[in-house]
């Protein structure tokens, strides 16, 4: 797995074990919520069985944004997408950039579709993913047909 120049600001870099920058984001609560829709904020067992997870069922990236690691993307083998961008650095459009650059890792795969799990209270998500092509596939569920 190599570095993917997202653009000029962005470059997604591939999952090593970093946990002083990773696991503060996953202990923002409203960042747990956003991703699990839990209450409680991950510990680093959670943090690395996550991690470990991911990066065996396909590849997961970190995102580095102007310099900073601020969250993480991955693409599963089962065409799964999820992101997570922490808190300060939401609403920058970095999550659409990266999204759509892991479509174009899909099509590379040769993968047929992607899809997303997005919580049915997290409306600024579903307009992200549509805003890119996704659809509602099923409940909380949004696909994009490559």
């Amino acid at each position: 797995m190599q570095e993917r120049m997202v653009d000029n600001e962005i470059t997604l870099i591939p999952y090593y074990r970093n946990d002083e920058v990773s696991l503060p984001w996953y202990q923002n609560l409203d960042v747990c919520r956003q991703v699990d829709n839990r209450e409680e904020p991950y510990d680093i067992e959670l943090l690395h069985g996550m991690y470990d997870y991911l990066s065996t069922h396909g590849e997961c990236y970190y995102i580095e944004y102007k310099g900073q690691l601020v969250g993480d993307v991955s693409l599963k083998d089962n065409a799964d997408v999820a992101i997570v961008i922490c808190k300060e650095y939401q609403n920058r459009h970095i999550g659409r950039r990266c999204i759509i650059e892991m479509l174009r890792l899909a099509a590379e795969k040769g993968l047929t579709h992607v899809k997303a799990n997005v919580y049915s209270f997290k409306k600024q998500s579903q307009r992200m993913f549509e805003s890119i092509g996704f659809y509602k596939a099923a409940k909380e569920w949004y696909q994009y047909d490559l």
